[in-house]
């Protein structure tokens, strides 16, 4: 098979769950797929994990060879079909990195976010001064254009956070990234004054770990937790570190990020006091 490598995607990830959810009903190995039709285990195993969009002919192969319905079929070649097509492009991300744009496609079809946040103010409820201050600050090779690439980005993924069907998010925020001065003083005014704002829409829900708080689970690092509504799409974990962009969705590492998560939610402080001590925060402190 002449595989055509794929920039991962929702649809990607949730035919290739599939496809190994069938294979292991018909009580099949990758080996013995590989006797039965000679498409090599190598190949089953990139297709399974969405490394890459398998071919017409490949797809049903399988499909016969599992003993999948005709009706399901379809459904199945469908969604092949649809399964590169990133969920939210806009021209400026094309000087994004690949791990950046498959985070954005990905979070543009999450039902939550649960973000863990120590040293920024996360970028759903970043104002666009601030966005400008910290991305120019963190990518301080940029040219100005990629700058400012970054920042439309960023605020055009905020546009989940309003409508019908708004996405839910839940941060939990170190007091670091409250007092660290970005872009200045006024500028950390403003934003602060946009977290208490955005605290008091329905699906967001704002949280600060204090200093008095003492030692957390989540010093070693920031991550995100997206989840998804169709049960087919397994959540993902998202780490942006100085090592690069990860994406993590093994079931031992979604446990154990969902279980840090909880225990940060269970050390902050409550919604109602997180609101009214960014309030008071005073710069000059």
């Amino acid at each position: 098979m002449a595989a055509k490598k794929s920039t991962p995607t929702i649809r990607l990830r949730r035919l290739a769950r599939q496809l190994r959810l069938l294979r292991e009903d018909a009580g099949l190995s990758r080996e013995e797929v590989e006797e039965q039709t000679g498409i090599n285990q190598a190949t089953i195993y990139r297709i399974e994990t969405a490394k890459v969009r398998p071919q017409n002919r490949t797809l049903m192969t399988m499909l016969t060879t599992y003993g999948c319905p005709e009706q399901e079929q379809a459904a199945m070649r469908a969604l092949s079909k649809e399964a590169t097509k990133p969920g939210w492009i806009r021209p400026w991300h094309e000087t994004l990195s690949a791990d950046y744009t498959t985070y954005i496609s990905f979070e543009a079809e999450a039902q939550g976010v649960r973000n863990y946040s120590s040293l920024f103010i996360p970028g759903l409820l970043q104002t666009e001064d601030y966005a400008r201050a910290v991305i120019g600050g963190v990518l301080h090779t940029a040219s100005a254009e990629q700058v400012e690439n970054r920042v439309k980005a960023r605020l055009g993924r905020q546009a989940l956070l309003i409508g019908a069907n708004p996405l839910k998010l839940w941060v939990v925020i170190d007091e670091a990234a409250l007092r660290r001065s970005v872009g200045g003083p006024e500028v950390m005014r403003k934003q602060r004054q946009h977290l208490v704002r955005a605290a008091e829409a329905p699906n967001i829900t704002i949280q600060v770990l204090r200093f008095d708080d003492g030692a957390h689970p989540g010093m070693p690092g920031e991550f995100i937790a997206l989840e998804f509504e169709d049960p087919m799409d397994s959540d993902l974990v998202y780490i942006d570190s100085q090592a690069g962009e990860v994406f993590l969705e093994s079931d031992a590492d979604l446990k154990r990020f969902r279980n840090t998560f909880d225990h940060l939610v269970a050390m902050a402080s409550s919604p109602k006091d997180s609101a009214a001590f960014i309030a008071k925060i005073d710069p000059s402190d």
